[in-house]
């Protein structure tokens, strides 16, 4: 699938601070990509360059074929930016603030009305129409701010931290309404320092850390690229003795440790280090050696272990 978005060499200073450096990155069309990192590791001002709001010291960035630096105006048509901050809008109803913004993108006043009573359906606040907009909750301005990044129908949407500081219902009903545009057909590209809303929903990861990308694919593509270091669960009919031989003595392993038993049947705790071929050969020693094998998994390594082992905790 062509990439949408498209970033070489991006590098950004703010004097003696480095604030992106030598960023590469793709993210294909339709892809929902998670920006992952810390406070301070240039997801935001990756963001401004991409939006046209900054220009970069150095490098290009592409989105949807035009170039941020030579075509900002062509740009800015394919994109619905959400910043990480809501802006002041004490004296407009929610329909008003769309109806605004609709404005600002030259959608003909005879076309908002209809406009305006879709966007409200999709994010879920109808019934709030002529309500304040300073009256609304977080989650919901959060929501509405969604709504008018998609007044002109943009092709790409950009969105900086758009679940922080939410409740845990908000932030469940951010990420099903992402996912609920990426099946209407767009490309969803938001930062976030909230590994679980990322290992939700994403289709693509990338982690930053102090300005430079450390990491990038899918999750599990990801998993691998760490794969030295497995963690295996082992469930045995018989004896653990004659398994913990067998393991000790086996290529590449780091620990065997004993489990709680489960119903009556021993479980060990591997370390193993090696690739998939590796963890498949350890099986095959155990049924060579005649141990009673009734249970042979890999523990799942989530999100959080992958950034963890990828980052050194370190900002720009």
């Amino acid at each position: 699938m062509a990439a949408i978005i498209e970033i070489k060499g991006l590098t950004k200073r703010f004097k003696k601070v480095v604030a992106v450096k030598d960023l590469t990155l793709q993210v294909e069309e339709g892809a929902i990509y998670g920006f992952v990192g810390p406070n301070g590791a240039g997801k935001t001002t990756t963001m401004h360059i991409l939006t046209t709001l900054l220009a970069p010291t150095a490098g290009e960035a592409w989105v949807a074929g035009y170039s941020v630096t030579r075509q900002p105006r062509d740009v800015r048509r394919m994109i619905g930016y959400m910043p990480d901050f809501f802006g002041v809008y004490d004296d407009m109803k929610v329909w008003e603030y769309l109806d605004f913004f609709a404005a600002c993108y030259d959608i003909p006043e005879a076309d908002r009305p209809a406009l305006i009573r879709d966007l409200l359906e999709l994010v879920d606040l109808t019934h709030r129409a002529d309500d304040m907009v300073d009256s609304l909750s977080r989650g919901m301005k959060q929501r509405l701010c969604l709504a008018r990044t998609l007044a002109h129908d943009p092709q790409v949407l950009i969105l900086d931290e758009p679940a922080s500081g939410l409740d845990p219902r908000a932030r469940v009903e951010i990420r099903q309404l992402l996912v609920e545009l990426a099946n209407m057909g767009k490309t969803v590209f938001f930062s976030t320092h909230i590994l679980a809303d990322v290992a939700e929903i994403c289709t693509q990861v990338g982690i930053i850390e102090a300005g430079e990308l450390v990491m990038e694919g899918g999750l599990e593509e990801m998993q691998r690229k760490l794969v030295p270091h497995r963690e295996i669960i082992i469930t045995l009919l018989g004896d653990i003795e004659q398994a913990q031989q067998v393991l000790l003595s086996a290529t590449g392993i780091e620990a065997v440790d004993e489990l709680k038993p489960e119903n009556g049947r021993s479980k060990l705790h591997v370390s193993l280090l090696g690739d998939d071929q590796a963890v498949s050969g350890l099986l095959a020693t155990l049924v060579n050696a005649g141990v009673p094998v009734m249970h042979f998994t890999e523990e799942t390594r989530d999100l959080e272990s992958v950034f963890m082992r990828a980052t050194k905790g370190i900002v720009s």
